[in-house]
């Protein structure tokens, strides 16, 4: 048997996937490559084991084991989830939230409703929706499509910063959750494939960087993301939830 997993098919988990691609672990696992939505959809509905998934999909669950010390966070800017505009914050009438997101707009959620100070009208957005950001209409916009993206727009607010700014805290987008309890010894064969593919950065840098022409795939691997699951991220996610299950509870959250 092989256990099914779903990773974020994103620039920022290359490292992880070139990890689980190049060791031992590939005969274990089916790996599949999907946006953050798909793989919080997949976890959710058992069609795979593991996921690399959106941490919003968490309050979901009706059963999840974090089982890696391995995410993809951010402590400050983190250059890929941004809110797009050509206004100021206190300008902003509509959002329109990524389709492929599910963390991103419930974080943007969160900071208008507890930081911001903004109430905004909230609207899910389909494909090719960054066209659509103009006048007072604003866009959460996440991963590799931000990398073009961000200097078409007057003001873009970097999410993870932002949420820095409010909590001092380091952001986690997303971690390694498993729906059902697995084996240890399968875990930790898991957690060195991960961590074998985060000490390959040169060489997933070589195989990238005619696919990010003129993009500082260094910079982003060493100063954008985090990837260590630490005890601050630990204390963050659980503030993140906490506000997540307010707004739920609320009827103030809106997640595609």
């Amino acid at each position: 048997m092989k256990y099914k997993v779903s990773a974020v098919n994103y620039l920022n988990s290359k490292l992880f996937i070139y990890g689980l691609e190049n060791t031992a672990i590939k005969n274990e696992i089916e790996l599949q490559l999907d946006i953050p939505s798909v793989c919080a959809g997949k976890l959710s509905q058992d069609m795979v084991d593991i996921g690399l998934v959106p941490v919003a999909v968490l309050p979901e669950l009706e059963e999840y084991h974090i089982i890696s010390n391995y995410c993809i966070g951010a402590d400050g800017e983190v250059g890929s989830v941004l809110l797009l505009s050509d206004v100021p914050m206190n300008e902003i009438k509509t959002i329109l939230l990524d389709y492929q997101s599910r963390t991103s707009v419930a974080l943007a959620q969160v900071l208008a409703e507890k930081y911001w100070n903004i109430k905004p009208h909230w609207t899910d957005a389909t494909e090719n929706y960054e066209s659509n950001i103009h006048g007072t209409t604003a866009g959460v916009v996440i991963g590799d499509r931000t990398f073009q993206l961000k200097n078409k727009f007057k003001y873009s607010y970097d999410l993870a910063a932002e949420w820095k700014k409010f909590t001092q805290l380091p952001f986690v987008f997303a971690c390694w959750v498993a729906n059902k309890e697995l084996p240890e010894d399968f875990i930790q064969r898991l957690n060195d494939a991960l961590s074998f593919g985060l000490h390959k950065k040169e060489e997933v840098i070589r195989l990238y960087t005619d696919q990010y022409p003129g993009f500082d795939i260094s910079d982003y691997f060493e100063n954008k993301i985090s990837f260590t699951f630490d005890e601050q991220k630990k204390q963050s996610l659980t503030l993140f939830i906490s506000y997540l299950t307010e707004l739920m509870e609320s009827d103030l959250l809106k997640i595609v």
